[in-house]
């Protein structure tokens, strides 16, 4: 039995290597396990024939579409620009670079009767060291700041229900956005189930997670984020309404 309609997110900076490979997988998995679908592909500034790729694509496929930022704004701001253009009942999100296989899927979709959110998180991360390191550090603190016990709050390969944009705000526009997400998710009482994907090496372009100004702008929306919760009403708030 078929679930319902999804919309496909898939940022990209400077990802023409993979865009083509990532869509023709979505293409071939998704007619497969959902009733309606369409992908939605951000193109975040990319200086390189990403726009070409992405622009062919959607002059072949009717169900795949594009939101373009004329300069690097940022994975958030990515994000947040392909949620608000999506129009199906589910929103998925992961990235371009092929380290997620997508015939994992359906091992979250079982679960998005139950729960508002399904989140993967990765079994064995193929991530150079220091990536590793950093994201263990950063899981670590934001457990500390937030209590947001996730294990892998970073995990790009996330289905939500779509009432859940409809309540949380993103205000992030860099790599704290799954942070944000979850913790907002979290502080109104909406459920997450977390399930076990695989993760592969990036054979194509390079990281900018690691980058000193992502990380530095990072910690900024990390403060950012805990003034606002404070100001959130929590769950029990929220229900009083």
């Amino acid at each position: 039995m078929r679930a319902e309609s999804m919309s496909v997110i898939l940022p990209a900076y400077n990802e023409e290597r993979n865009i083509g490979p990532m869509v023709r997988s979505a293409l071939e998995i998704l007619p497969t396990i959902v009733s309606d679908y369409e992908i939605i592909v951000v193109n975040d500034g990319s200086s390189d024939r990403s726009a070409e790729v992405i622009e062919s694509l959607c002059q072949e496929h009717s169900c795949v579409r594009t939101v373009t930022h004329e300069r690097n704004r940022g994975y958030g701001a990515a994000l947040k620009s392909g949620i608000q253009a999506a129009r199906m009942d589910l929103i998925f999100f992961t990235d371009c670079d092929l380290q997620f296989d997508l015939r994992e899927l359906p091992e979250l979709l079982q679960w998005v009767g139950d729960f508002d959110v399904a989140a993967g998180y990765r079994v064995a991360r193929k991530d150079p060291f220091h990536r590793k390191v950093n994201a263990f550090g950063w899981n670590v603190l934001v457990r500390m700041v937030f209590g947001l016990k996730i294990r892998d709050i970073d995990c790009a390969f996330k289905v939500f229900r779509r009432h859940v944009f409809d309540q949380i705000q993103i205000e992030s526009v860099g790599a704290m956005v799954n942070t944000e997400i979850l913790a907002q998710c979290q502080r109104l009482g909406l459920s997450i189930k977390e399930v076990p994907v695989n993760h592969f090496p990036r054979k194509h372009g390079e990281q900018s997670g690691a980058n000193p100004r992502v990380v530095i702008k990072a910690f900024v929306e990390l403060i950012k984020l805990h003034g606002k919760l404070k100001r959130m009403p929590d769950e029990t708030e929220a229900v009083g309404r």
